[in-house]
């Protein structure tokens, strides 16, 4: 009979089994990292057709469920009617206009709940069974406390479009919730490569690690200022390129005083801002990418190259979208494809990341 190590005691036994459960808590993690890339997509559609406040209320349970009778549906419409999207948007579309828009929400929202249920039973799964690598329960906490918090932040985004004065939401807690979404995409397929990938990383392929940090900023920093183009529906002026009616700078640049409220509520500097950011970051993935072609093939070249390619896609997606005064499937795919920016950088820089210190959990 084979000798088998794991036959001596139950810590042997769990000493074995490590590698398995390491890649089982990873394959599951991915799987809601796709779940979370697809709801950023999803939010982009229904903030492009106006659908977000087509549901007034915050019904975690009941919610789950569509409206089940003519009654229900009357009544929903009534309370959309009663805020200031309709009265100067959507006045007189029907309730079949309604039906239209809320579906696309009722979406968005119940595929939230299917990615809380997929995080929370995996977890609990996991954890009852003994199959969570030591020092990753914390982390894996703190992600289930993001999901939450996410869930409360897209609700309290969604209440300030029914405010008196407003047709959508604030752009600053729209950035807010885009901004959670990314973070946790990125703990969530940063910790499954970790735990796919424990080894440390090569000498030659740190040396990327700079230029590929550097463009990770610039490409974040684009996303959000992203966000303000989204929230203030930017995008829809200035749809020219690579100038902006004719000039650089466009006018206007500076006109609020004090002058930080042009970053975040003028529509000429938030589309300037981001047009800034995106040129910056596709010629500082360009220069990693460059940089990567002198290593050896690799994890680290790859990753680098492919954050290169998904620069120039995403940068190409941003200008047809301007150019074609946006389109809704354009958007949509717009926003997509940034996650998939974001993934490559995180793929990159997991790559060159710096060996973890002795004693320091992952």
């Amino acid at each position: 009979m084979p000798f088998d190590a794991r036959t001596l005691s139950p810590e042997a036994a769990s000493a074995g089994d490590e590698p398995r459960h390491r890649r089982a808590v990873a394959r599951w993690l991915l799987a809601v990292a796709a779940m979370v890339w697809a709801m950023v997509a999803l939010g982009g559609a229904t903030r492009l057709t106006g659908s977000g406040l087509s549901i007034m209320e915050w019904a975690p349970l009941s919610g789950s469920l569509p409206p089940l009778s003519e009654a229900e549906w009357q009544r929903l419409y009534d309370l959309y009617r009663s805020i200031p999207q309709y009265a100067l948007v959507n006045a007189g579309f029907g309730i079949e206009g309604f039906k239209e828009i809320f579906w696309l929400e009722w979406a968005h929202r119940l595929w939230g709940r299917v990615i809380g249920l997929a995080y929370a039973g995996g977890l609990a799964w996991f954890w009852l069974r003994g199959r969570i690598p030591a020092g990753y329960k914390g982390r894996l906490l703190v992600l289930l406390a993001l999901g939450g918090l996410q869930g409360a932040v897209g609700w309290f985004m969604v209440a300030s479009g029914f405010q008196a004065d407003r047709v959508a939401v604030s752009p600053y807690r729209l950035v807010v919730h885009l901004g959670l979404a990314l973070l946790l995409f990125s703990v969530l397929l940063w910790t499954a490569l970790t735990l796919l990938r424990p080894g440390p990383t090569p000498v030659d392929a740190a040396r990327l690690r700079r230029s590929l940090q550097v463009a990770a900023g610039l490409a974040l920093l684009a996303m959000l200022a992203g966000g303000f183009v989204a929230g203030m529906r930017a995008g829809f002026t200035y749809n020219t390129f690579p100038l902006m009616d004719g000039r650089l700078v466009p006018d206007g640049y500076g006109q609020l005083d004090p002058f930080v409220l042009n970053f975040f509520e003028n529509i000429a500097a938030v589309q300037f801002n981001h047009r800034l950011l995106a040129s910056l970051a596709l010629l500082a993935g360009l220069y990693a990418a460059i940089r990567a072609l002198r290593l050896p093939a690799g994890r680290a070249r790859h990753a680098a190259l492919a954050l290169g390619g998904a620069l120039v896609l995403q940068y190409g997606l941003g200008v047809a979208t301007l150019l074609m005064v946006v389109p809704v499937w354009l958007g949509t795919l717009h926003q997509g494809v940034a996650v998939l920016v974001l993934a490559a950088a995180i793929l990159a820089l997991h790559a060159t990341r710096r060996p973890a210190r002795i004693g320091v959990s992952p």
